[in-house]
């Protein structure tokens, strides 16, 4: 998958057919390819002054990555998390904070170490975890949380 940051959306090449999509930062639903149909991967950046609209009124799940550029765990679970988003599209959102940036989220969520991890269901906490994982673990903690909520 290749992105491409534009004002407030990115552009999504859809691993099914190879069409190129635009992604909102923020919406309603789930985005999908338009050509096929295909569920996209939702990942947006997001601070302190825009958090509110991308991720507390998503309707997916929100997967939220409290990180820090400085931190060598954060940097390696990343593509981790972003496998996670791609293999779970339509499912859940992906939503990375720079806690450096956004220190008003860290506070909120009361971040003592980074990566911190937090499900969120429209806006509220579901789930936490502190730590870097690989990919298959981190999966089977989301969707062990999404099966939980039904």
């Amino acid at each position: 998958m290749s992105t491409v940051t534009t004002s407030r959306s990115k552009t999504v090449v859809c691993e099914s057919c190879g069409r190129k999509n635009r992604v909102p930062a923020a919406g309603d639903g789930r985005p999908k390819c338009g050509n096929c149909g295909t569920p996209l991967p939702w990942i947006v950046d997001a601070g302190d002054d825009d958090f509110a609209e991308i991720a507390g009124k998503a309707a997916p799940l929100v997967l939220v990555d409290l990180w820090a550029t400085w931190c060598g765990p954060c940097r390696k679970v990343s593509p981790a998390l972003e496998q996670v988003a791609r293999e779970l599209a339509g499912k859940i959102k992906l939503v990375k904070v720079d806690v450096d940036q956004a220190p008003g989220l860290s506070q909120r969520f009361q971040v003592q170490a980074v990566p911190t991890l937090l499900l969120l269901d429209r806006g509220e906490a579901i789930a936490r975890q502190a730590g870097a994982a690989p990919a298959n673990v981190l999966r089977q903690w989301v969707e062990e949380t999404i099966a939980g909520r039904r």
